[in-house]
């Protein structure tokens, strides 16, 4: 049996044929146009997943990102104040080794008794520094300062500013306070890691040296000034106080190590995280960017093969009547 071509099927073939070329040609001409491979989702469901996720790692990796950046010059500026401290303590120290001088006298004591009460007060207004508006030194309590001072006596503060005691001679009045100031701060520098980077004014205000005993910054500090008094021990100075001070600026170098290696794991994180962006753009490029060599010589093809059907047809597609007019 043997079929018939009619000149309908050829007509409708050829339109269909034609209809087709003009489409390929209009997706080639996009893609060279926005240089995107796919325009909408329907063109390429999978392409268009793919490139929606690369899109929202990277958004999370900018984020992650400006995490790092905050965080290491948070870090920073801690670094910074620690080491104020350590001239602060490394001053109270010079003080105690001088006031053990034989021939100092009242007076001579009187006057590194001031020196030390305003010591006192520039510790506190060191581990009251701020960064951003927060406050370094105050865990969870960044909103108010962390310590003040209270008839010379350096304390904890409430969310006015008022002291609360230190947690020494002078009990603390206030327990959800001092949580908060004894809280760590996280923050996420890659999807699923988190990493402390905050250190506290109770880490450096309250500690247990290398022999195992307990030293309370504030209350020894106090006992200083007590010594440097009228009536005071003065043999205290040159000993006891003056072994623990040596004991808070070790505490302190020990702080300001794990300072130096948080910055570390920021920087390799920072790395890290530029590395994987750099990746992922690649991915995306690869995705869903169009090849313009590829592109233009399909399209240059499909320009010449429509040329050529249109002066084909005009030879082999019946006439109508119009040809005869």
């Amino acid at each position: 049996m043997s079929s018939r071509i009619t000149s309908n099927i050829l007509t409708s073939n050829y339109l269909r044929n034609m209809k087709n070329n003009l489409n390929n040609m209009k997706t080639l001409q996009n893609q060279l146009a926005s240089g995107k491979t796919i325009q909408k989702a329907s063109e390429n469901p999978y392409t268009a997943s793919r490139s929606m996720q690369l899109n929202t790692e990277m958004s999370y990796n900018k984020q992650y990102n400006e995490n790092i950046k905050d965080t290491s010059n948070w870090l920073d500026t801690t670094d910074t104040a620690l080491a104020q401290m350590g001239n602060v303590f490394g001053r109270i120290e010079t003080l105690l080794v001088n006031a053990g001088n034989g021939s100092y006298g009242p007076d001579e004591r009187a006057a590194i008794q001031d020196e030390v009460k305003e010591k006192v007060n520039e510790l506190s207004q060191i581990l009251n520094t701020s960064f951003d508006g927060s406050y370094i030194f105050g865990g969870t309590k960044t909103g108010s300062k962390p310590t003040t001072v209270v008839n010379g006596v350096l304390e904890y503060a409430d969310k006015d500013g008022k002291g609360i005691g230190n947690n020494g001679t002078v009990a603390i009045t206030d327990a959800t306070v001092q949580n908060q100031i004894k809280s760590k701060l996280e923050v996420d520098i890659s999807q699923g890691v988190k990493s402390q980077y905050n250190k506290t004014a109770s880490e450096i205000l309250e500690f247990t040296d290398k022999s195992g005993k307990t030293v309370n910054v504030s209350d020894l500090l106090s006992n200083i000034v007590t010594d440097l008094g009228s009536g005071g021990n003065v043999a205290n100075l040159t000993t006891t106080h003056l072994k623990d001070i040596q004991s808070v600026t070790t505490n302190l170098l020990q702080k300001r190590s794990d300072v130096g290696t948080m910055q570390n794991r920021m920087d390799s994180a920072q790395g890290n995280n530029e590395t994987e962006n750099y990746n992922m753009t690649d991915i995306l490029s690869k995705t869903e960017d169009v090849d313009y060599a590829e592109a233009t010589m399909n399209y240059s093809m499909m320009q010449t093969v429509y040329t050529a059907s249109l002066q084909t047809s005009a030879k082999i597609l019946p006439m109508t009547i119009l040809s005869y007019l």
